[in-house]
């Protein structure tokens, strides 16, 4: 076989359009390969399909393709562009490569799958690109999935914010809790991050979100009440951060208890900071002897540490009669703990009450969003750091965004 029928299979190339020469450069490893177009061939508009005569081409364009063997691998062609009576002259589609790509729609199809199992870095040296280049690719799948995602709304959605950088840089990010793919990335975590989700959709369609799984945010709970009816028996506050609350007041009364236990020459709770931490199931075997004599000695802490896993209980109760009565007997114990962390904590949940009952009506948490969280931050791991906030928000859509990455291949065997 030919060496041009040879990379005309290899290429997928179908008339009109054929190999025209190829040439082997052993020295830098390199295969370049040109295409040609029959002469007298009539190619259809991009933008009308019209069929038409050639105007002319445009000057010599390279695409890289897959490699052969070890050798890289470039397609040349002069692109033919049509002169239509409605649109202009215009570049004629190309069955290798979409518009204004360097590369053929096989090489992208495979660069996508190389980044899809690892970062950016590693995959620009499998791929045997520069960083920008391979960068360049996931912009491009993620403009081409967000393009082609149809704008649905989703029955039951969670929000959360995720720091994007030092201090206090975050994004706020919506996910569908039935697929658990993201549905909206914004700026910061104010009002206006969460109003731009809400404000994609008309009215009517904003009547079809059942729920809203969050955090107590004031910013996102007022958006929320802004866009949608009957916002309060939506919004169901999460369980993680609910007991978030609860941990930290635990953990303030153990500071405190340890100073005052310290300076009397008691050092029993020290070194103990992370055991109050577990729930009573997960705490390690190895620390269950300690564990089990600091609750039984007479300590503050252990007292708060009771109320906060009381608290526990409210999510495993199927009725709401049931839940609302545990929630009135844990808040007047906590309330009437004499700790005034747990007092406080106790205190802003009453005032979000309606947002916990809620769970009774939907049974949702932020399970889904805490786990595309955990993605998230191992896509931020993997890759040390972004050289901004654009590009991390990219890399979120392109792992966490349920889109379609990849290019149509127009015929082109796949």
């Amino acid at each position: 076989m030919r060496d041009t029928e040879l990379y005309r299979h290899l290429l997928g190339l179908a008339a009109p359009w054929e190999v025209s020469r190829v040439e082997l450069t052993v020295e830098e490893g390199r295969v370049d390969v040109w295409a040609e177009h029959r002469k007298r061939t009539r190619f259809g508009c991009p933008d009308c399909d019209r069929e038409l005569a050639v105007y002319d081409h445009s000057e010599e364009r390279a695409w890289r393709h897959l490699d052969s063997c070890q050798f890289l691998t470039y397609l040349h062609a002069c692109p033919p562009r049509v002169r239509c009576p409605e649109h202009g002259v215009r570049q004629v589609r190309l069955p290798w490569a979409e518009p204004r790509s360097r590369f053929t729609v096989l090489f992208e199809r495979l660069a996508i799958d190389v980044l899809q199992e690892c970062d950016v870095l590693g995959a620009s040296r499998l791929l045997r690109l520069s960083w920008d280049e391979t960068w360049h690719l996931m912009d491009r799948a993620v403009t081409r999935g967000l393009a082609a995602k149809p704008l649905t709304v989703s029955a039951r959605i969670g929000v959360d914010e995720k720091s994007a950088g030092r201090g206090q840089d975050y994004i706020t990010v919506v996910s569908n809790l039935d697929t658990g793919t993201v549905e909206h990335i914004a700026d910061e975590r104010r009002q206006a991050s969460l109003d731009g989700y809400f404000e994609r959709f008309t009215v009517e369609q904003r009547q079809g979100i059942a729920a809203v799984a969050m955090d107590m945010w004031e910013p996102y709970i007022n958006s929320a009440r802004q866009h949608l009816d009957d916002a309060d028996n939506k919004i169901v506050f999460d369980r993680y951060h609910i007991m978030t609350y609860l941990t930290t007041a635990v953990d303030t009364v153990r500071k405190q208890e340890n100073r005052a236990l310290a300076a009397a020459g008691d050092k029993s709770l020290a070194g103990s900071k992370y055991l109050w931490l577990y729930s009573v199931e997960n705490l390690p075997e190895r620390h269950r002897a300690r564990f089990t004599a600091l609750r039984a000695a007479d300590l503050k802490t252990g007292r708060a540490w009771a109320i906060k896993e009381s608290l526990r209980h409210f999510w495993q109760y199927r009725r709401r009669g049931w839940g609302l009565r545990h929630w009135r007997s844990w808040y007047f114990w906590a309330t009437h703990s004499r700790l005034r962390p747990v007092i406080d904590a106790a205190h802003t949940l009453k005032r979000h009450e309606a947002g916990l009952l809620s769970y009774f009506a939907h049974r949702i948490t932020n399970a889904a969003a805490e786990g595309l969280n955990s993605r998230i931050q191992a896509i931020r791991v993997s890759a040390r750091g972004y050289r901004n906030r654009q590009n991390f928000k990219t890399a979120i859509w392109f792992h966490c965004g349920g889109l379609q990455l990849y290019p149509q291949t127009h015929g082109i065997p796949g």
